[in-house]
């Protein structure tokens, strides 16, 4: 019988289950969107039992659709939006409250107090990362503060904290496995990236106790096997990393220097820098690319909060396209942004910015602007902000960018790649498979439990579909960025309450 590779993305608005083959093929897909709470602004909430039964449903139509048995699946890969933290009781496997989403911004003003306290420093030094409400510490704080008995419970022992992938390891193994990976890791703001080690000075710093945090382990490794309950046999999870790492690795960036984006909810560009970490001085993360065996990749990391998510703005919010893939076709209906600036700064300015105050705003608005205009202005943010991340990174790390890999939803859109092109004035090359992302905690899997030999046998199935040359005039795209530049200046710091 044929084997397969089943990858799990349990992404910010939808969980999917992929079935690759040999070759890195994609077999069959199945998605299922679920809810996404905002109790009140600025707060962004998951239930994550819907998360699992979504994780779960997908899992079993993919095998049915594909007519492939559990029987036939070598390995199982997970990868997740990180940083999205859920705190459980480790008795009854139930949550004590909602995930509490990295896009999420509640704990601010926490994290302002922490910068006043002059400890920026020793956090960056041990674990690469900014002070910002983005990372998990300060959301497993909020809720030990804010559920009832919960930091009581979790110096004794009875509450388990994880990210998305902890989560389905737990669930997936009938709660005997409490386990994550070391590019999870290192996004919580507790994991010393140079130790690898949960690190007790920050654990302190934030009052929580270690019996609540997983085993990590590198990102290809066997974790532990699915119950019988959920496919009837067991099956090894073989491959864990976060999205934009496993993103990383399906590009084949695995060269020092190489640079890949994503285009989904968010923008993530990542730079692997090598067996160091680089530190930036321009307020990009030094966060682990992946483990295997005992040799680690580090990486450099802009995010971007909001990418691909602003079209879905226009679609939901705004009401100018009816599906978020007519945005295309809308903007190519003028020449330019006929003045139009967007700035989607819906929770705040991730990298180089790291304003957590800044808001969303549309400016240059004449009689004559239309929703083209406004459409064109949103695909240039989307891009313009990748670019100010990319030249930030080549900055940092003093190594100039060849070419940029893309990947993600987004990328189906050729004048946005186009526009990326030109802006960053490099080729912009798009791969024939571009669910990189499922590929790359695929990759991980396989190599696990052999079904892959090496790094050098899956490197070969990297294809390009399209290249993006620059053809824009240089004198007009610079001013269109000056502008757009201009624009992110007038939303920062709009909503400091003091």
């Amino acid at each position: 019988m044929e084997k397969y590779i089943l990858s799990l993305d349990s992404g910010t608005t939808s969980n999917r289950a992929i079935l690759f083959d040999h070759s890195g093929k994609i077999v069959d897909t199945a998605q299922k969107e679920f809810d996404q709470f905002f109790p009140q602004q600025t707060w962004v909430e998951h239930d994550p039992m819907l998360i699992w039964d979504a994780v779960l449903k997908v899992s079993r139509d993919v095998m049915k659709q594909a007519n492939v048995t559990p029987g036939q699946i070598a390995g199982i890969g997970i990868t997740n939006q990180r940083e999205t933290t859920l705190v459980w009781d480790r008795e009854t496997g139930l949550p004590i409250y909602n995930a509490i989403v990295w896009q999420d911004r509640r704990t601010a003003g926490y994290c302002n107090e922490l910068k006043e306290r002059g400890l920026e420093k020793l956090i960056t030094e041990k674990t690469g990362l900014l002070i910002d409400a983005y990372f998990s510490a300060t959301k497993i704080r909020w809720i030990l503060d804010h559920v009832e008995g919960a930091q009581e419970k979790a110096k004794a022992g009875k509450l388990l904290f994880g990210t998305v992938d902890s989560w389905l390891v737990w669930k997936l193994t009938g709660g005997k496995t409490h386990i994550t990976d070391v590019t999870n890791a290192s996004r919580t703001l507790l994991f010393n990236i140079h130790t690898l080690e949960w690190d007790e000075d920050l654990l302190s710093l934030f009052d929580i106790p270690k019996a609540m945090l997983p085993i990590t382990k590198p990102s290809s490794h066997i974790y532990g096997y699915t119950t019988p309950e959920c496919f009837g046999i067991e099956i090894p999870i073989s491959g864990i990393a976060g999205d934009q790492q496993a993103a990383l690795f399906g590009q084949m960036c695995i060269e020092k220097g190489m640079v890949k984006n994503t285009y989904g909810t968010g923008c993530f560009v990542v730079m692997n820098t090598g067996n160091k970490p680089v530190v930036s001085k321009n307020k990009l993360l030094a966060t682990i690319g992946w483990q295997i065996g005992n040799e680690v990749t580090y990486a450099l990391e802009g995010s971007i909060f909001i990418g691909g998510a602003v079209v879905q703005w226009l679609r939901d919010q705004f009401g100018i396209i009816k599906s978020s893939s007519e945005i295309e076709a809308l903007a190519s209906e003028v020449e330019d942004n006929g003045g139009v600036y967007f700035v989607p700064a819906f929770v705040g300015l991730g990298a180089p910015h790291w304003d957590q105050y800044a808001t969303g705003a549309i400016i240059g608005l004449t009689r004559g602007a239309g929703k083209a205009h406004i459409a064109r202005a949103a695909l240039e943010a989307i891009a313009f902000h990748s670019m100010e991340v990319i030249e930030t990174m080549v900055s940092d790390s003093g190594i100039e960018l060849n070419e940029l890999r893309v990947d993600g939803g987004a990328v189906v859109n050729n004048l946005l790649m186009q526009i990326q092109s030109d802006a960053i004035g490099r080729n912009v090359v798009r791969p024939k498979v571009t669910e990189t992302t499922a590929l790359g905690a695929a990759y991980f899997a396989g190599l696990a439990v052999g079904f892959w030999k090496n790094i050098e046998e899956i490197k070969d199935q990297w294809h390009v579909d399209r290249k993006f040359t620059p053809n824009a005039k240089a004198s007009n795209i610079n001013n269109t960025i000056t502008n757009w530049k201009r624009a992110v200046e007038r939303c920062k710091n709009w909503n400091n309450p003091m």
